[in-house]
């Protein structure tokens, strides 16, 4: 085992994320506000000794990620399974439309990781397909003699759920995860005598 730590990395801010509207799979794209955040996130996360940046493949975090990996002189690896929760039939709206319509939903998905938005993933489903990416950055680097670390840069359901999946928590137990602001990072870290990842940090940032 020589993958003892990840960073997850939430893109900057976006049209939908400043007008209080669900993303999902939609591909936003970074404000003004949302391109100086992940300019300043940058140089701070340059000085993290990095191996491997990946990223979900929608441009919000695309573009997050491009600007790290200039500061850090590392090539992009894209992976779509860090994409967001899908929505379904949520995606583009608010809240407070959903709410209308649909009164108490917010509070089940917010409450159930089970619960599915209509046409849409549920956070465990998040989990279930992004964890496997983790799997095969532990499986690349088994024989490594050095210690490895990798920066995954993503969205903040996705980065909530992986964060529970990673530290096994029990489904009861994931709603204390909360949500993250953009452009900030959260660390799971692990040592050779102890081989569970642990929270090192959550919504960190500048």
């Amino acid at each position: 085992m020589t993958l003892r730590r990840i960073t997850l990395l939430r893109h900057g801010q976006t049209e939908y994320n400043a007008g209080g509207r669900m993303q999902g799979h939609l591909d936003t794209r970074l404000t003004d506000e949302g391109r100086a955040q992940a300019a300043a996130a940058a140089p701070l996360l340059a000085g993290i000794p990095f191996d491997r940046i990946v990223t979900s493949d929608l441009s919000r975090a695309h573009d997050t990620a491009t600007a790290v990996a200039g500061a850090t002189g590392l090539p992009l690896s894209v992976d779509k399974r860090l994409r967001e929760t899908h929505l379904g039939d949520w995606q583009g709206r608010t809240v407070a439309e959903i709410e209308a319509d649909d009164p108490g939903a917010i509070a089940a998905w917010r409450s159930d990781p089970r619960w599915t938005p209509p046409g849409g993933e549920s956070r465990v489903d998040v989990v279930n397909r992004s964890l496997p990416v983790v799997a095969e950055l532990d499986a690349a680097y088994a024989d490594d003699p050095e210690e490895r670390s990798v920066l995954l840069v993503a969205h903040g359901g996705m980065i909530a759920g992986m964060v529970c999946g990673l530290l096994d928590l029990p489904e009861s137990a994931w709603p204390v995860i909360g949500g993250m602001g953009n452009a900030k990072w959260s660390v799971v870290a692990r040592r050779a005598d102890h081989p569970r990842w642990r929270l090192s940090g959550y919504n960190i940032g500048a």
